[in-house]
């Protein structure tokens, strides 16, 4: 029997949502304050998925200017009708207001629309039902028109919508407020019709430790919509903490050209005790339906670490472990910003071969832009490792390698001017607190770093050439200040490549203009590699 390995897509991929265009898969993700956003994956086989890039890759599309750590880009849905593709989605800002928008195209690995904007559409996860009558329909969910009876109790709600104009129409609809009064949070709808049912497909009991996934039918899309009795038809909360697979829910129900159905999810993997440095992942399972209900993986009920594969051709891309040679001229799919940048502060071109970064005054421990270039994490196990030419003209220039979470809990080897000295040095910054692990004279402008980790130990090395040996600068740093459980938020773990200016009393004068490239110095990187072990 042909089988795969969970996760599908590793690494902070959450709130998968998928669809089928003939032999064809989609698949779009949350990316919160993270640009370009909505990154979009193609596949043949369900299993095996190739980046196309990003929903959302321009700043007319995307503001993210001073979004704080997961806000941003929410739970998109992505949907195919007569030849167009939607993507509908929310943006939350730092008030944690909710703003619900759609996005479409003819061609997903092409340019994307500018953003249609809802009024009236409270709440979050917008998905959208194109009914067999012609008529079009958004779910969401809301605070229940009368009221909410315990924290974070949430309603499920319908209405009509024009795409063309833009705008909902008809009446709001209350369908379904969960399976369990104690189950909070309840959100990710989305509907489908098989064999002249609507089924509601929706996750909650919140993000966490007991996220789940429920479904309810109805013989009318309005409703009123019975729960199924065998719900949550999918958690692992029940399973313990000690357990491998945690947080598992929102999900999305997909069938293949084959006649077989399966459902995409998130869900987390642990290491080193109840800490998730890749943040949510996506993952899958297969599907089987039984009295007009689906059963998740049937004969065992959870999420497996290895199970069958759809049966469907083997289609496989390039490996999840690359080698960035900055040959191109534009970055690869992988690469991503912290918020919008307001200016190009990198070039592919300014040196051929290499990534250049101007450095900027904005800093990692800032809610800013900074220069910084990242891709996230996808292994419990791996190394990164890249070669770096840096001359700093002044006091307070740094550049190198961060793993990065947000800006108060991160890890920075930088090359760094100290009393007119190169030094390389790491930092631990946990709880917005800065502390200086090692530090080392260097003396060339050449210096190739790397990062190994292990579950949650992460060493530091430096080396000047390809053949020298790599020096240690540190090793089993405690990674665990990288995961949402101290960090907190939505998201995961970074490897960036960065330069800024540390400004200070000291050389504030000379800095404190605008952004000026010519006043600061640049960071050239000339490859960047990174190997995953999988588990």
């Amino acid at each position: 029997m042909k089988t795969f390995r969970n996760p599908v897509l590793p690494g902070f991929h959450p709130d998968p949502s998928a669809i089928r265009v003939g032999e064809d898969y989609y698949l779009v993700t949350s990316s919160f304050e993270y640009f370009p956003g909505v990154p979009l994956f193609h596949s043949k086989d369900l299993v095996h998925w190739q980046q196309l890039g990003h929903v959302l890759d321009r700043a007319s599309q995307l503001n993210l200017d001073g979004i704080i750590p997961s806000r941003g880009i929410w739970a998109p849905t992505i949907r195919y009708h007569n030849g167009i593709f939607y993507m509908i989605t929310t943006f939350v800002d730092n008030e944690k207001k909710e703003h619900n928008f759609y996005v479409t195209t003819t061609d997903p690995s092409g340019d994307w629309s500018d953003p249609i904007w809802l009024e009236h559409a409270p709440g979050i996860d917008p998905s959208l039902f194109f009914d067999e009558d012609g008529r079009v329909y958004y779910t969401g969910n809301r605070i229940p028109p009368e009221g909410q009876e315990y924290p974070k109790h949430m309603d499920i709600w319908l209405q009509e919508i024009d795409l063309e104009q833009g705008r909902l129409i008809g009446e709001k609809v209350s369908i379904w407020q969960g399976a369990l009064k104690v189950a909070h949070a309840q959100e990710g709808p989305h509907i489908y019709k098989k064999d002249d049912w609507y089924y509601l497909l929706i996750a909650e009991g919140g993000t966490g430790h007991t996220h789940a996934v429920t479904i309810a039918r109805s013989r009318n899309i309005t409703g009123p919509y019975e729960g199924h009795r065998a719900n949550p038809i999918l958690t692992h909360r029940h399973l313990g903490r000690a357990y491998p697979i945690v947080n598992v829910g929102h999900a999305e129900l997909i069938e293949t050209q084959q006649g077989e159905w399966w459902l995409l999810c998130l869900a987390s993997r642990t290491a080193g005790g109840y800490y998730r440095n890749l943040g949510r992942e996506t993952f899958m399972a297969p599907v089987q339906w039984e009295q007009e209900w689906p059963v998740v993986s049937p004969g065992v009920g959870r999420l497996e670490l290895e199970t069958r594969s759809p049966n469907l051709p083997e289609v496989r891309w390039s490996s999840v472990s690359i080698r960035d040679d900055f040959e191109e001229n534009s970055l690869s799919p992988i690469w991503n910003f912290l918020r919008t940048p307001r200016r190009e502060f990198w070039s592919l071109t300014e040196r051929p071969g290499h990534l250049r970064l101007h450095l900027k005054n904005e800093q990692l421990t800032e809610q800013g832009n900074p220069a910084f270039v990242g891709r996230r994490q996808q292994h419990l196990t791996f190394s990164a490792s890249t070669h770096m030419e840096f001359r700093a003209r002044h006091a307070g220039e740094v550049a190198g390698v961060t793993v990065f979470h947000n800006e108060n809990y991160h890890f920075r080897m930088e090359l760094a001017m100290e009393q007119g000295k190169a030094t390389i040095r790491l930092v631990e910054r946990q709880g917005g607190t800065d502390k200086l692990l090692s530090a080392k004279r260097w003396n060339e402008c050449h210096i190739q770093l790397k990062v190994v980790a292990q579950y949650q130990d992460y060493s530091f090395y430096y080396r000047s050439t390809d053949n020298a040996l790599w020096e240690v600068l540190f090793e089993n740093a405690d990674g665990r200040l990288l995961s949402t459980d101290r960090a907190g938020g939505f998201t995961g773990t970074f490897i960036g490549l960065y330069g800024n200016v540390q400004t200070d009393s000291d050389n504030e004068e000379v800095f404190s203009q605008d952004n000026n490239r010519q006043q600061y110095s640049f960071v050239d990187f000339d490859w960047f590699d990174y190997q995953g072990v999988d588990e």
